[in-house]
């Protein structure tokens, strides 16, 4: 059931990098946020309620609400024409977390490609609270290209290996994943940097409030 969530966290994942890219309304992703964060709320508390008291499942679906509160706090925010500023900083918090879930991922579950994973989103959440905490506007192109580029990496092609039983190869797979992740976001800095030096307003909104 985490899966068919992960699916969807790559989806919304991808629209939130193309709002913050000028592709998408922020409004109407906004509807999409609920969904998926409504989804992120109830999938968690599912697995907790079944996990039978076992800490590692409950420990592993745990970190499922960081995200849905995310989705839920951008639907709204987005809709009730909020100031990003509660979101960004929340961001911040998010990222912090995500690396001990990322460490637990390691030491604990033992899952190396989901320890990358969480420093992928580790990494996207700071973006997040740069842009919509500090209001570093400079930053929507290049953060918009690294959320749509982890809607794919770290939801929707992870989410369908697992879903479809080719999820093998764990070591070969985290590190495909650290490689992927550091050149192309690395590529990525100097190739938005006229558009950092333009400083655009986020869309829609132009307080940089599509997000995550």
């Amino acid at each position: 059931m985490g899966n068919v969530g992960l699916l969807f966290v790559g989806a919304v994942l991808f629209m939130n990098g193309l709002m913050l890219l000028g592709k998408v309304d922020a409004r109407a992703g906004a509807v999409f946020n609920l969904f998926v964060g409504a989804l992120q709320v109830l999938t968690p508390t599912y697995l907790i309620f079944t996990a039978d008291n076992d800490p590692k499942k409950i420990l592993a679906a745990s970190g499922i609400y960081l995200f849905g509160f995310t989705y839920l706090y951008v639907g709204v925010g987005l809709l009730a024409g909020l100031d990003s500023t509660g979101v960004g900083y929340y961001s911040l918090f998010v990222a912090i977390v995500a690396l001990g879930y990322s460490f637990v991922s390691f030491r604990l579950l033992k899952d190396n490609p989901f320890g990358v994973i969480w420093l992928y989103w580790a990494f996207l959440w700071f973006l997040f609270f740069l842009l919509l905490g500090l209001k570093k506007v400079g930053l929507t192109t290049y953060t918009g290209w690294v959320t749509a580029i982890e809607g794919w990496v770290t939801g929707v092609i992870p989410a369908g290996l697992v879903l479809s039983g080719y999820w093998k190869h764990p070591d070969e797979t985290a590190i495909a994943l650290g490689v992927f992740g550091v050149v192309v976001f690395l590529l990525l800095w100097p190739l938005t940097r006229h558009s950092r030096h333009a400083a655009p307003s986020a869309p829609a909104t132009g307080n940089a409030d599509a997000s995550t």
